[in-house]
């Protein structure tokens, strides 16, 4: 898998009853975006370490992180100071 930080992994559910998770890689520590991953999960928020099986899927992110950091700091320098 050539994960990044930013990119979503979708765990398929086992049977019917069971719904699909998501998960939000925040940090990619094998080499070559390989697991194991650091991911904050959408349906509890829970964070931890996670190795995909086969029923693991992952969903590209727009942007790469550090480019949607970059631009977050660069509109923060663009705002004018408020008054107060």
């Amino acid at each position: 898998m050539d994960v990044k930080a930013g990119d979503h992994l979708v765990v398929r559910g086992r049977t019917v009853s069971q719904p699909d998770r998501n998960a939000e890689v925040l940090k990619v520590l094998g080499a070559d975006g390989g697991p194991p991953y650091q991911v904050r999960w959408s349906d509890d928020g829970h964070e931890g370490l996670f190795f995909p099986g086969a029923d693991t899927s992952v969903e590209k992110a727009e942007k790469p992180v550090k480019a949607v950091k970059a631009a977050k700091a660069a509109r923060k320098q663009k705002q004018p100071p408020q008054d107060g």
